[in-house]
């Protein structure tokens, strides 16, 4: 369970609902079973079905620009073609819609997908999430925050009311879906109080309001920091009005139909690589590692925020992306 929720996130847990509180039952595309409860699909049970593909894919979330992502993930591309003993190929993908599909069509084997469209990469692909970045002590996660320019009149969150403000995408999570489900208590209720412009990422997001394009944006805390690291804006140009405990923030994940010492191999180049000293490590401040998570456990403040925005996991609700 996540050691850090805020008293707004138990208020939204206990809103979604008696029934949620019950015992949770997949949500799974009909081509997947799950048979022992953990919400993720299982292993195909005939040996014919199972994959051991001679390269490995693996893609990480959409960015900004893909090409430097690539670069920063080669020494852990490296570490992972080592260990298990397979060619790796870096997948850029264009989209949280592109990365879902790749895996659902065998096409990706291996990705990190974002917060919010994780469920439907877990429902609509087979993907079984196992890891995610954190540090030394176990801790992880990432926070929402809201930006604002340096010298403008928002100065809490109901100043919001009239303005133009940039969420990402809708299946995003810190970006779209958490802004809806917590703001009308913070005072302001998105689409009705302010217009919802999707801008199609955070990056796009923040790089908007340092333009004035937006006049606020909600963003995923971990992206808005790596952009500053980057010098893609300068922070004294804008200012935070707001921001949540933490969430979790990317899930690594493997196709469900892999084969068992396939994926066990997989696992032991996640939580063996050493970010001290590579470029990932550099990039990713504030984590040392990868530490084993699951869907059911990490995942559930998650699908609780998308229950009460009415989220269904369906090609129909990614594609609204």
């Amino acid at each position: 369970m996540l050691r850090h929720t805020t008293s707004l996130l138990v208020s939204l847990a206990l809103s979604a609902g008696a029934a949620f509180a019950q015992e949770e039952t997949a949500a799974l595309d009909s081509q997947y079973t799950d048979a022992d409860g953990d919400l993720v699909a299982d292993a195909p049970t005939e040996a014919a079905d199972l994959k051991d593909p001679g390269t490995l894919v693996f893609a990480y979330t959409p960015v900004e620009d893909p090409a430097i992502y690539e670069d920063i993930w080669e020494p852990f591309i490296s570490h992972l073609e080592e260990v298990t003993g397979k060619d790796v190929q870096f997948f850029a993908v264009q989209s949280n819609s592109a990365e879902v599909e790749a895996m659902r069509s065998g096409r990706l084997h291996i990705a990190g997908f974002s917060t919010g469209p994780t469920p439907f990469a877990v429902n609509l692909a087979g993907a079984v999430p196992f890891a995610i970045m954190g540090a030394d002590d176990g801790q992880f996660g990432y926070k929402l925050q809201i930006y604002t320019q340096a010298d403008s009149d928002i100065k809490e969150v109901p100043d919001l009311a009239g303005k133009r403000v940039a969420h990402t995408s809708p299946t995003s999570n810190s970006g779209n879906l958490a802004p809806r489900a917590l703001f009308p208590d913070l005072g302001v209720v998105p689409d009705e109080d302010y217009e919802v412009v999707y801008s199609g990422s955070h990056d796009q997001s923040m790089l908007g309001v340092v333009a004035g394009d937006y006049d606020a944006a909600p963003v995923a805390s971990e992206v808005v920091d790596r952009m500053a690291e980057r010098g893609l804006y300068d922070p004294a140009e804008v200012r935070i009005v707001w921001e949540s405990d933490p969430f979790p923030t990317t899930s690594y994940a493997y196709a469900h139909d892999l084969t068992p010492e396939l994926k066990e191999k997989i696992e032991e180049a996640f939580f063996s690589f050493d970010f001290a000293g590579t470029a990932l490590g550099e990039e990713f401040t504030g984590v040392s590692k990868f530490i084993p998570i699951t869907y059911k456990d990490q995942w559930k403040v998650i699908r609780q925020i998308q229950k009460a925005n009415g989220v269904e996991y369906t090609p129909a609700g990614l594609a609204a992306e």
